[in-house]
């Protein structure tokens, strides 16, 4: 993963931002938001950066979205994005760019940008990658959801997921890019009303 860092920044103040990214994503308490998940982003993202007005600002957007995660607070997305605003300066980010970063970190808390907005579509796009998986793929995802809310009880944990992914469905299109749309909508709808039903069904 450092090698995919340092294609985009590679300076010796950089070595040190990309080091302490790696750590914070392999934090122990992870399940779903790891390095295989940052991997998927970045993955989507270089197969489509002609998508994007700036593509390693998007990509340094996915770095960071989740930089800071703790699943018992609501505040992850901005946290995430000060780091960003701390460190990346640091590491030669011109101010402008990194306001853009800030700004599309953040928009991944309601994955729902403007139209016009290339950079953050591609972000959130790539970031509900996952959500299309094949049904062992997605089965692993929402265990992985599941195990990094062990905190929840179940009940609680069922509203609060059947929340998210209704918000998620009342989007007019999951996917924005007209390839990953065409591609991935249908299945990713697919799956969130299952997993829907599955959640809200009665014993």
């Amino acid at each position: 993963m450092l090698r995919r860092w340092h294609s985009i920044l590679d300076s010796p103040a950089a070595e040190e931002v990309g080091r302490d990214l790696v750590d914070r994503w392999s934090e122990p308490h992870r399940r779903y938001h790891t390095l295989d998940h940052l991997e998927l982003m970045l993955s989507t993202v270089d197969a489509h950066a002609g998508e994007a007005a700036d593509a390693d600002a998007v990509r340094l957007a996915a770095w960071f979205h989740d930089a800071v995660y703790d699943a018992r607070r609501t505040d992850n997305e901005d946290m995430s994005a000060a780091l960003a605003a701390r460190v990346l300066p640091g590491a030669g980010v011109p101010g402008e760019r990194v306001a853009a970063i800030t700004r599309l970190v953040r928009l991944t808390a309601t994955h729902d940008p403007s139209p016009g907005d290339r950079d953050g579509i591609l972000l959130c796009d790539a970031d509900l990658a996952v959500l299309a998986g094949e049904p062992d793929g997605y089965a692993a995802y929402t265990a992985a959801v599941r195990a990094e809310f062990a905190h929840v009880p179940d009940e609680a944990f069922r509203t609060g997921r059947a929340a998210v992914l209704r918000r998620l469905a009342a989007l007019p299109s999951l996917y924005r890019v007209p390839a990953l749309h065409e591609r991935w909508e249908e299945r990713a709808r697919a799956n969130l009303a299952a997993e829907l039903r599955a959640l809200t069904a009665r014993p």
